[in-house]
């Protein structure tokens, strides 16, 4: 049967690992998302992202998560390609967990980033998802290494990079809020990965490998 995933195999990628479940962001997913973000992922007085869009409205959040994932999946191509998943706990929406690459055949390099929602925050999902999206990019993408970042006064989010085996990578300046910010960049190579207990199960593997440009015949263009 043809589906969506026949043309875009990101929206037919699921990987579950014990009570964690990272599923593609389909159209149904959005305003759950948007729902989830508006309820709360910080504190009013506080931003850890680069651009501030868990300030936006929650009347217009659902038409810029939309916006967000729709863009990533028009985007998406073996040169340069972004796969932002929702993610359970126990079947649960809890948050998003996203892996991104630009020149992967050359670079085996992804980028992690995410968001939580703050009820579910403190009981170790955060560091949980991380581990199951880099065991992923390193098992099942052929990944060797895996980048991050987050700001210093986001320590939270540095302590998961910790946990799961990332280190220092130096920093950068960024304006955040019309202010000065430090960005500390991390590094997670394939040897130091801590494992998350449970092992991945993955759908529609196949698929999304021939998407990045992985297991084409000779020949073949990427």
């Amino acid at each position: 049967m043809t589906t969506a995933a026949t043309a875009l195999p990101l929206l037919g990628l699921r990987i579950t690992a014990g009570p964690v479940e990272l599923r593609a962001v389909t159209d149904d997913l959005i305003v759950p998302l948007a729902e989830l973000a508006s309820a709360g992922i910080h504190d009013e007085d506080f931003m850890p992202f680069d651009s501030p869009w868990s300030l936006t409205r929650a009347e217009e959040m659902p038409r810029s998560m939309g916006q967000f994932h729709w863009g990533q999946r028009a985007n998406f191509s073996a040169a340069r390609w972004s796969a932002g998943l929702a993610v359970f706990y126990d079947g649960e929406l809890v948050g998003s967990q996203g892996i991104s690459a630009h020149d992967y055949l050359v670079t085996r390099t992804g980028e992690t980033g995410s968001w939580l929602s703050r009820r579910h925050q403190g009981k170790g999902i955060g560091t949980a998802m991380r581990q199951v999206i880099c065991a992923f990019a390193f098992d099942c993408l052929d990944a060797e290494q895996v980048t991050s970042a987050a700001y210093t006064d986001n320590p939270a989010s540095l302590a998961v990079s910790r946990k799961c085996g990332y280190t220092e990578n130096g920093r950068d300046v960024r304006v955040r809020m019309g202010k000065p910010a430090i960005l500390q960049r991390v590094v997670l190579q394939r040897a130091n990965l801590v494992r998350y207990e449970h092992e991945l199960a993955v759908a529609g593997l196949a698929e999304f490998r021939r998407s990045i440009g992985l297991d084409q015949p000779d020949g073949e263009p990427h």
